[in-house]
């Protein structure tokens, strides 16, 4: 082998440092994209193909799937570059920010770079628009095609697709990403109107429901084919998410949630990702000067679960008489329960399903087990320790064969004051 001259050793160095200066810039960039959890990827790895990745593995953690595994994520924007200027955005065209680019197989390297050090087992790749929606959408696409074809990566891959790019190049992405995510940006169209006049609820629903029709359709047409080797390759197995920033307009929780229904009952999503609004340089009038405090995502994330698994509706969640906000202090199924005494108790040896998950304490698993345990004879208090069962929080609002709460659920704001926790310091200059 020949020997490596000082000028091509200076010229690699200068390569590898400006590969770390954007990864720098384009790894801060992509944090403020909350969209990245794996969960719903079809379990896949390499061993056997002579490929390399995989879905399955254990490593530095930065999303969890709903059976508890943790998938590292390398997490970059392909560019901070962008023509649009979204009021809320730090990566706007009329932002003083650093700006910087990968070229698709850059990101292919550190990709696999990053795998074979065993720091990450996928990547999710977001953009600013480069040109216009197809050409960025164009790049994106390479960079997950390389992967698969090129490099044989049975790793999970996340790409962020563009509203507004062309359906061929939404169908190519869907082969070869395990999830697809579209943001719907802001919970209202006046939102959206008012602080990212470039971008429209239209274009964006018409995305969703093409990926919505594709996925959907892929799903059929594997259901199709009986023999394994003839089924056709699966288009984003994961399904879409989306993401929503929160606090950056007036849309209040009622509103958010209403959003959210919507997105899942006609989009089929998977996740709605709910992200407060930061505040960032030289920012629009427009903008509220500060955050929204970080309980008012939490709080969401908590309605969202109830919307999804538990039976409630938004009206039931955030009704109108409470001014449309999600109470910060307990949670949305204990402030529903404060709201309605007279559904409580709940007979723990005799209620259906449905009851018992409306009981404050009592999640999804909880009740498994309950159900389960009761068949076998009726329950005391102790049983519910054995379960695991947040006693001190579900006790006022359930009966057993040892325990009647009485009075207790006759003076709700007296209940509520015992039951909701003190406010942490932090808490307090959020």
């Amino acid at each position: 082998m020949a020997p490596v001259s000082p000028i091509e050793t200076s010229l690699r160095h200068r390569a590898r440092v400006k590969t770390i200066e954007k990864l720098a810039i384009l790894a801060d960039a992509a944090k403020y994209d909350a969209s990245c959890a794996s969960s719903g990827a079809n379990k896949r790895h390499s061993l056997g193909t002579g490929g390399i990745g995989s879905t399955e593995g254990m490593g530095i953690c930065h999303s969890y799937t709903p059976d508890g595994r943790c998938v590292s994520l390398l997490k970059i924007l392909l560019t901070n570059f962008c023509i649009y200027d979204c009021a809320y955005c730090v990566n706007r065209v009329s932002s003083n920010v650093r700006r910087a680019r990968f070229a698709p197989q850059e990101v292919v390297r550190l990709t696999l770079d990053f795998y074979k050090r065993n720091y990450v087992e996928g990547l999710f790749l977001s953009s600013g628009i480069i040109r216009n929606s197809d050409y960025t959408m164009e790049q994106l696409v390479e960079v997950a095609r390389s992967l698969r074809e090129d490099h044989r990566f049975a790793g999970y891959i996340h790409l962020k697709t563009i509203p507004d790019a062309s359906p061929e190049l939404l169908a190519a992405a869907g082969r070869h990403a395990d999830r697809l995510s579209i943001n719907v940006e802001l919970p209202t169209e006046r939102g959206l109107a008012e602080l990212a006049p470039e971008k429209t609820a239209g274009g964006i629903r018409a995305a969703m429901g093409e990926l919505r029709w594709r996925i959907e359709e892929g799903r059929e047409a594997r259901k199709a084919v009986r023999l394994p080797a003839s089924k056709p390759p699966r288009f984003a197995p994961a399904g879409q998410s989306t993401q929503m920033i929160v606090g950056a307009d007036g849309a209040d929780d009622r509103s958010i949630l209403r959003t959210s229904d919507n997105l899942y009952g006609n989009y089929r999503l998977r996740r709605v990702y709910y992200s407060a609004f930061s505040p960032i340089p030289d920012a629009s009038s427009r903008l509220p000067p500060q955050a929204p405090p970080l309980a008012r995502e939490h709080r969401l994330y908590q309605a969202d679960w109830l919307l999804r698994f538990y039976g409630f509706g938004v009206d039931e969640i955030a009704p109108p008489e409470a001014g449309g906000m999600l109470d910060l202090d307990i949670d949305p199924k204990m402030a529903w329960a404060l709201r309605h005494p007279d559904r409580f108790p709940v007979d723990v040896n005799r209620a259906p399903r449905e009851l018992l998950l409306r009981v404050p304490g009592l999640g999804a698993r909880n009740v498994a087990r309950i159900l389960a345990s009761r068949r076998q004879g009726a329950l005391r208090v102790d049983d519910l320790v054995r379960l695991r069962v947040p006693v001190r929080r579900t006790l006022p609002f359930v009966s057993l064969l040892d325990h009647h709460p009485r009075r207790q659920l006759d003076d709700p704001a007296r209940l509520r004051a015992r039951l909701a926790p003190p406010p942490r310091q932090q808490d307090l200059f959020a």
